[in-house]
C-alpha cells in the first residue's frame, strides 16, 4: 500500500495532545465526547482530500499544550493498478496519484486549521513506521527569567519569577548525557517496560528578549535522545531550572538518577515551554 511521510507543525495550545482521545460529556451523562487533537484534525483533513479512509500514525505523543516543529506522520492509501490505456488510467487514478506531493501537500494544508501546517510531505516506503524508525529526536523547553511577564510569545515560554544561573544550570545539564535509567524522571503509570534511555546531547544557552515592553534573560533547554519517557523532558527541564534557582545542587541529577526515586529530581515543568524540534530517521 503506497505510504506517505509528513512533517507536521503545530502550536499546541488549543488541542488537547496529538494523539486521538474522547473524554465525559458534561451535558450527557454517560455519553463521550471528542476532543480536539492533532491527530484528528490531520487525519481529517488527508481522508477529505485522498478521498478514502485513512489511520494517520505519529511518531511522539505530546501532550495538551506542547507545541512542535517537526512531527513525524506517515499514512497509506489503497493501491491502484495502471491501465494500458493512457486515458482510461488518467480516469481511474485516485486523487493521490494525480496530485504531486507538494500539491497534495498544499491540498491537505488547505483543509486545516491555522494553528496546524505540514511543512513536508514525501512518499515513502511501504513499510514505514514513524515511531520504530526514528533514531532520535530533539526538544526544547523554553524559559523566560525576570520580573517582567512575557507578552507576545507567553504560550511558548515559561516565565520564572527570579534570575537563574546559567554555569549552573550547564553543570546539571550535561549530567543528564549518557544512557541512564531515567526512572526519577518519569511521570508515574508511564507504561513503558523500560525506564532505560540514550540522552545523547542536553544543553543550556541565553540569550535576552529585547522586545518592546521587557527586557528579560531567556533560557532554552535543549536535550535530545533515543527516547524520552512520559513527562521526561519536563522534569529535566524543571530540575535544571531549580539547580539555576539555587534550590538544589548539580550534584542532585545523579543522585536523582541513582535512586530512581522521582522525589529526588525537580518539578513537572507546563507544557507551555515545550517544543518537538526535530526527529532523525536513517532512511
Amino acid at each position: 500500500m503506497p505510504r506517505f511521510k509528513l512533517t507536521i507543525a503545530y502550536d499546541g495550545t488549543a488541542f488537547h495532545g496529538w494523539q486521538k482521545q474522547h473524554a465525559p460529556d458534561p451535558d450527557h451523562p454517560g455519553e463521550r465526547i471528542r476532543m480536539r487533537t492533532v491527530q484528528e484534525v490531520v487525519e481529517q483533513a488527508i481522508r477529505d482530500v485522498v478521498r478514502e479512509p485513512v489511520l494517520l500514525q505519529g511518531a511522539s505523543r505530546t501532550d495538551a499544550g506542547v507545541h512542535a516543529r517537526a512531527q513525524t506522520g506517515a499514512f497509506s492509501v489503497a493501491p491502484f493498478e495502471e491501465s494500458s490505456e493512457p486515458e482510461e488510467s488518467s480516469s481511474k487514478k485516485p486523487v493521490w496519484a494525480r496530485l504531486t506531493e507538494d500539491r497534495l501537500r498544499l491540498a491537505i494544508n488547505s483543509r486545516l486549521p491555522d494553528d496546524v501546517v505540514i511543512t513536508a510531505l514525501n512518499r515513502t516506503r511501504d513499510d514505514f513506521e514513524p515511531i520504530s524508525d526514528c533514531t532520535s529526536k530533539g526538544y526544547r523547553y523554553l524559559l523566560h527569567a525576570g520580573l517582567d511577564r512575557p507578552l507576545w510569545d507567553r504560550a511558548y515560554v515559561h516565565h520564572v519569577r527570579t534570575e537563574l544561573d546559567l554555569a549552573r544550570m550547564q553543570d546539571a545539564a550535561a549530567r543528564f548525557i549518557g544512557e541512564h535509567d531515567f526512572a526519577a524522571f518519569a511521570a508515574a503509570g508511564h507504561g513503558r517496560l523500560s525506564t532505560v534511555r540514550t540522552v545523547f546531547d542536553c544543553s543550556v544557552t541565553a540569550s535576552v528578549d529585547e522586545s518592546p515592553t521587557i527586557n528579560s534573560n531567556r533560557y532554552a533547554i535543549d536535550i535530545s535522545g533515543n527516547g524520552f519517557l512520559h513527562n521526561m523532558v519536563r522534569i529535566v527541564a524543571g530540575t535544571i531550572m531549580e539547580v539555576g534557582r539555587g534550590r538544589l545542587e548539580p550534584e542532585q541529577v545523579n543522585r536523582a538518577i541513582e535512586s530512581g526515586d522521582r522525589r529526588d529530581a525537580g518539578p513537572t515543568l507546563p507544557p507551555t515551554g515545550l517544543c518537538l524540534m526535530w526527529m532523525k530517521y536513517g532512511e
